[in-house]
């Protein structure tokens, strides 16, 4: 069976975790598939996935071999599968637009983006195409909404399918959708869910409440974040 080649946008944590399990589940034993919701999805496993392409803006990243830019900062999250294969995909430079807020300028190097200036971004759509890529994983920061939508066009050109895994209205939005439909180019997402974040455990206490026979009358979630995706929504929504 072939893999599905998967290209991504944004090599942060996310994209991090992500590539780091792929590899982890690969070696794992058969039973050991302990954090995966659904370890097949029809024939498919998290072992038939295969990235042959990746897109960032920073200068840290930019140029690395996938397997060593995932662990560059300003990314902190758990190391867990620190020996990765060799790979011939180097990260190349994505568009900025409006994936670095101003107010990063004010942080240390680890803790904020810093852009590769010397470096020209790339064709997008032509990357795509000349990597023969199938999927597209947009991984992008909160609030680069001009960014995503960049990438989503560069999709539908390349006729390569789109799982949008930050909250910039794609899939969700009628003109959108139709736009993808028409191109006979699959679309999903506009935002994911951690495994065990804030969002499912409220939804899963609001549905305790109702099978305990209390009726909700209202409900809201309160998110505290401090990184720098957060950071960036935070600025995006006062620009606004």
């Amino acid at each position: 069976m072939s893999k599905i080649r998967v290209a991504i946008a944004g090599l942060g944590n996310c994209a991090s975790a992500l590539i780091q399990g792929l590899n982890y589940y690969r070696n794992a034993d058969r039973g050991d598939l302990a954090g995966l919701m659904r370890p097949r999805i029809g024939s498919w496993g998290a072992t038939d996935v295969e990235i042959v392409a990746a897109f960032d803006i920073d200068r840290r990243k930019v140029g690395l071999p996938v397997e060593q830019a995932i662990f560059a900062k300003p990314n902190c999250t758990t190391v867990f599968q620190k020996v990765l294969p060799v790979s011939d995909v180097v990260v190349q430079m994505g568009p900025v637009l409006d994936g670095v807020p101003a107010h990063m300028e004010g942080y240390p190097d680890d803790c904020a983006f810093r852009i590769a200036e010397d470096v020209e971004p790339v064709d997008i759509a032509a990357t795509l195409k000349e990597t023969r890529a199938e999927v597209l994983v947009c991984y992008l920061p909160v609030g680069s909404e001009k960014a995503v939508r960049h990438y989503a066009e560069a999709c539908l050109a390349a006729k390569v399918a789109l799982v949008n895994c930050m909250p910039v209205f794609i899939a969700s939005d009628a003109a959108w959708s139709a736009r993808f439909r028409e191109a006979g180019v699959p679309i999903v997402g506009d935002d994911i869910k951690s495994q065990v974040g804030a969002t499912i455990v409220h939804r899963m206490l609001s549905r305790l409440f109702g099978d305990r026979g209390v009726k909700v009358e209202r409900t809201y979630q309160l998110n505290t974040g401090g990184n720098t995706d957060f950071l960036n929504m935070l600025e995006m929504s006062r620009l606004a």
